[in-house]
């Protein structure tokens, strides 16, 4: 492949490793083995070293020198999985992104048919891992955990942490990266109503290194739950979260707080000494809390993004509306440009140039029109296939 072919780059493998040192020149292999059955796209692999210190950035600069088409990213220490692919992707040149594990676990061999599902009109392809080669340990907890997940999303995936996934560029674009939350970029992904499906993939065992996550990162995930419900069910409503919060606590309270009054005062009991007179207090003080902290959070969001209900993802447009008033935009323009050409003397010359341009500006509306219902935009246009609506 030719370095004038490699400019035009349609798909961007991204991959982070972590102290992988024998796997870095059997996975480009390999990768590019499976990229001959898809020759009519350009594609570039990106590896982020994640902190390495077995000579991983040495393999990876080994396998730079004699496969163009690697490129590489390095971390001055371990900033975590989440942080590489958002190195990578910022970094990314192809409209679509294809994420994998560095240890060889996951078989590029099933590229092809992942890009084959995204073309067929979906927007995210997740592989899960059908007959899964680990250890019963790992494997107990991680059907627990799509299952409770599922639950909590609506979205429904045999496996929502695969690391073996095809998605459009824009979804990255939209969905945050930070934390652990690279579990959940289906989940968050849908929510945003892009399309998303999963099909299974074959699973290799490890055969070199050890694996990075021990069960500690179920803890971590469960808590990144409760941020991505947070996300995709109150992002642009905090007051309903906390507010809700804070209308429950506070009537707790306030029926505590009653029960309370009606014993002071039909009864000859005191109350000064009950613990359940702290506990209605605290309650009500807690409802106040929150309830002012969803105000709060309404005002933030109000004075620093005051487009934060138009800036979602926008799937496709139709009608004439928008058209129309490019349309009144042209002619205004074609007018004001006709009458400085009068007034220069040469308003028949700057009139046609106007009608040219218009159409020329008409013409790249259309092509940017096309553009982005294309699934996959080859070096030959021909090969581009409409997305399905």
């Amino acid at each position: 492949m030719t370095n004038a072919r490699l400019s035009a780059v349609d798909i961007s493998l991204v991959i982070p490793a972590k102290d992988e040192v024998k796997t870095i020149a059997p996975l480009v292999a390999e990768i590019v083995s499976a990229m001959r059955q898809r020759p009519e796209f350009g594609y570039e692999i990106i590896f982020v070293d994640d902190g390495s210190t077995d000579g991983t950035w040495e393999a990876i600069e080994a396998v730079t020198v004699t496969e163009p088409r690697v490129r590489a990213l390095r971390f001055r220490s371990n900033f975590g999985k989440a942080a590489a692919l958002a190195a990578g992707f910022a970094e990314a040149r192809g409209e679509v992104i294809i994420t994998m594990d560095a240890d060889m676990q996951d078989d590029p061999n099933e590229l092809p048919r992942l890009l084959a599902m995204l073309e067929s009109g979906y927007d995210l392809v997740t592989g899960y891992k059908r007959d899964r080669k680990d250890p019963i340990g790992k494997r107990l907890p991680s059907k627990l955990f799509n299952r409770a997940t599922g639950v909590v999303t609506g979205l429904k995936l045999n496996d929502h942490n695969s690391g073996l996934r095809v998605a459009r560029k824009e979804i990255y674009d939209v969905v945050p990266l930070y934390g652990e939350l690279h579990r959940y970029v289906p989940a968050l992904a849908h929510a945003n109503g892009f399309r998303v499906t999963e099909i299974p993939v074959n699973h290799r065992p490890r055969l070199h290194g050890v694996s990075k996550y021990g069960l500690e990162r179920y803890a971590r995930g469960a808590l990144d739950l409760l941020t991505v419900v947070s996300i995709t069910r109150y992002g642009r409503r905090p007051s309903h979260l906390l507010g809700g919060l804070g209308l429950i606590f506070g009537v707790i309270g306030s029926l505590v707080l009653t029960y309370l009054f009606a014993v002071w005062l039909f009864t000859s009991h005191g109350i000064g000494t009950r613990p359940l007179l702290q506990l209605g207090i605290l309650l009500e003080m807690l409802a106040v809390q929150l309830i002012g902290m969803g105000l709060l959070a309404e005002l933030i969001i109000h004075r620093t993004d005051r487009n934060f209900d138009t800036s979602v993802p926008i799937r496709s447009t139709a009608g004439s509306a928008l058209r129309a008033r490019a349309s009144a935009d042209g002619a205004a323009s074609a007018g004001a440009t006709a009458s400085t050409g009068a007034i220069a003397g040469q308003a028949g010359a700057t009139a046609s140039t106007g009608a040219i341009a218009g159409q020329a500006g008409a013409t790249a509306s259309a092509g940017d029109s096309a553009a982005e219902t294309a699934v996959l935009r080859p070096a030959d246009p021909a090969l581009a296939r409409p997305r399905a609506t």
